[in-house]
């Protein structure tokens, strides 16, 4: 997957479209990730002997591509490419040409 933890990305479609957030969690195998701030769902939590009822807002997956990589420097949404240097693999914005990490 190009998009990784603690990335910060733009969604592009759905309800939620033109927000940006911060990347909590990723989940390779299902292709979807948990953006910050994103698709809040209402949660009903039952009551228990230590704590009361209560009605949790959280966020909820969305599909890996509904949302696009943010590049801080060019203040834009970009795709992500992979560049060898000595030996390691790197992620490489495709507006900039610039490594990412």
């Amino acid at each position: 997957m190009r998009i990784k933890k603690d990335d910060v990305v733009l969604v592009i479609t759905g309800k939620d479209k033109g927000k940006k957030g911060k990347v909590l969690k990723v989940f390779p195998k299902t292709e979807r990730v948990i953006v910050e701030g994103v698709n809040i769902q209402t949660k009903h939590q039952k009551q228990t002997r230590k704590a009361p009822a209560e009605i949790k807002h959280q966020e909820g997956p969305i599909h890996i591509s509904n949302v696009m990589y943010w590049d801080s420097k060019a203040k834009a949404p970009t795709r992500i490419g992979y560049t060898v240097v000595d030996g390691v693999k790197k992620r490489v914005s495709k507006r900039t040409g610039q490594i990412i990490d």
